[in-house]
């Protein structure tokens, strides 16, 4: 009862973070709405968070390099953000108090992503799990916490959202406190030795990867941030924009659970040019058609936008040597999923006052460059362990 095997500890872990991720991405901005915060100010407020959990996975992540500490750090952090969630609800319309709380609840989510997928590549690299089908989980609670908020928010309003976010924090957390029945340790002393991230930015392939991942997934940036407003000021309820975040979510986790037999013979560069193709297909449907139809096909390409993309920067990561994982790992966390959504996501909040939906279009050109950008690893064929 209070242990768990490698697999179940990891997989719930997530199911708890990502439950109230779920909550956080798609109705956190329609929350800050409801609470009579500005568009601009709301993109600013997003966007700061996302450029503190850069910061955190620049500075804290990387002082947390040794898999013997991940569990301890993952259970604190759990710990952090349910107490910065609750603060959150005190906080009113004050854009000051809001400011603060931002920055203290990414503080502590920040490093969780990065973190919890060390772990699960630590425990993967050993054979105890497959990250494809652990990490599924965390889509499969997305997918709960984004229809349920959405289902709570339309029957009894926006005052609701913080409520169920703290609920997947709490249960993350529980879950948390369980020991594996394997420990995470160490094989090799010298590969745990702390990762120096200035040297890893001076290899162009790095640069490459950390260019072509931004792009892609800094093309999201107006969907997290503005997708929920956009659909209820075009009719749909909170409940609809709930069910099209969560068939999105859908798509990524098929893709997670076949992963390692749908990309076995491609490549790094092949995964990421198919995730931007995606990428000018997806956002030019929704920056185009607005009938529901439409919708739940681009919502579909979620499957391609994201979790290709995604796979081919972990397949990048775990071919790298290991005492280069945690150091490619932090950069991955904080420069494309961090400084540089963050940057987007500010420009989304002034841009969607200017060009509403049109602001679309602008993440669909951020696929073109990718297209002749040349990544290459030495070892380009191997599965995704993912």
């Amino acid at each position: 009862m209070f242990r768990s095997s490698p697999y179940g500890w990891t997989s719930q872990y997530l199911f708890g973070f990502f439950f109230s991720y779920g909550v956080y991405l798609p109705f956190w901005g329609l929350w800050f709405a409801h609470l009579g915060v500005s568009a601009s100010n709301i993109g600013l407020l997003i966007g700061m968070g996302l450029a503190v959990r850069c910061v955190a996975n620049l500075v804290l992540t990387p002082r947390i390099h040794k898999v013997e500490h991940l569990i301890p750090a993952l259970r604190w952090l759990a710990l952090a953000a349910l107490l910065s969630c609750v603060i959150y609800i005190f906080c009113g319309g004050s854009l000051w108090a809001l400011t603060a709380v931002t920055v203290l609840f990414n503080l502590a989510a920040g490093p969780v992503i990065p973190l919890s997928d060390a772990l699960a590549n630590h425990y993967a690299k050993d054979g105890h799990l497959d990250y494809g089908r652990t990490r599924l989980w965390g889509s499969i609670a997305f997918i709960g916490g984004s229809t349920l908020v959405g289902l709570l928010a339309a029957e009894y309003g926006a005052n609701v959202i913080p409520w169920v976010a703290i609920a997947g924090l709490a249960a993350a957390l529980a879950f948390s406190m369980r020991n594996p029945t394997i420990a995470p340790s160490a094989h090799d002393e010298h590969a745990q030795a702390r990762p120096v991230l200035s040297e890893m930015l001076r290899d162009s392939l790095v640069i490459r990867l950390l260019v072509i991942a931004a792009l892609l997934q800094g093309s999201h940036a107006a969907y997290y941030s503005f997708s929920a407003i956009y659909w209820k000021e075009i009719g749909y309820s909170e409940a609809i924009i709930g069910y099209l975040w969560s068939f999105s979510v859908v798509a990524e986790i098929a893709v997670f659970a076949t992963s390692k037999r749908l990309f076995v013979n491609w490549s790094v560069a092949g995964m990421f040019r198919l995730a931007a193709f995606g990428v000018l297909l997806r956002w030019g449907l929704t920056a185009s058609m607005t009938a529901l139809p439409m919708l739940v096909i681009a919502q579909a390409l979620h499957g391609v936008t994201f979790a290709a993309a995604h796979l081919a920067a972990i397949r990048y990561i775990q071919q790298a040597p290991s005492s280069q994982m945690v150091a490619l790992q932090a950069l991955y966390n904080a420069l494309p999923l961090g400084a540089f959504m963050a940057l987007m996501t500010a420009l989304s909040g002034w841009l969607y006052g200017l060009w509403g939906a049109n602001l679309f279009w602008l993440m669909a050109a951020m696929a073109v460059p990718v297209l002749f950008i040349p990544v290459e690893k030495k070892t380009t064929a191997q599965a995704v362990s993912s």
